[in-house]
């Protein structure tokens, strides 16, 4: 299947959840899982990140929490602080849910040209950890009914 996917690949890496607080819902998900509380992190993404909502520079703060499911698959738990990005208009669009399903991926400018030609929309895209590790974008298609995040690491 993933020689003839539109991405090339068919590695499901990642679940993303929009919550209003990640601390309860850390908690929630640890006690369901039988597992530790994960860290909690706090991310900037701004210009210095080459992060960008809609095609601008964004200027956001979320919170973030990760479990691992299985062997393969991470559950993000994402809740945004301040700053327009994907995940406040997610939160005040849709509210707490999935957000994304993320695949990884590479050559990523060819994999959202790819996209864009097969009518998804880039909504937002920037580095992660810093920019020797790797990036993301989301690309949204209303014919999916998905938000797809693209991660590609060095």
């Amino acid at each position: 299947m993933a020689d003839k996917s539109l991405l090339c690949t068919d590695i499901v890496v990642q679940i993303g959840m929009i919550v209003k607080d990640v601390a309860q819902t850390s908690a929630k998900y640890a006690a369901f899982f039988g597992v530790d509380i994960p860290q909690i992190d706090t991310i900037t993404s701004d210009p210095e990140s080459q992060s960008y909502y809609h095609g601008e520079p964004m200027n956001a703060v979320s919170k973030q929490a990760f479990f691992k499911i299985g062997t393969a698959i991470e559950l993000e738990l994402i809740e945004p602080v301040s700053g327009a990005s994907t995940w406040q208009e997610h939160l005040d669009t849709k509210g707490e849910g999935v957000h994304h399903i993320a695949f990884a991926v590479h050559d990523m400018p060819v994999k959202i040209r790819d996209c864009e030609d097969y009518g998804m929309q880039l909504i937002q895209q920037g580095n992660y950890v810093d920019a020797d590790v790797g990036r993301y974008s989301y690309v949204a298609s209303d014919d999916l009914k998905i938000i797809l995040e693209l991660l590609e690491d060095y």
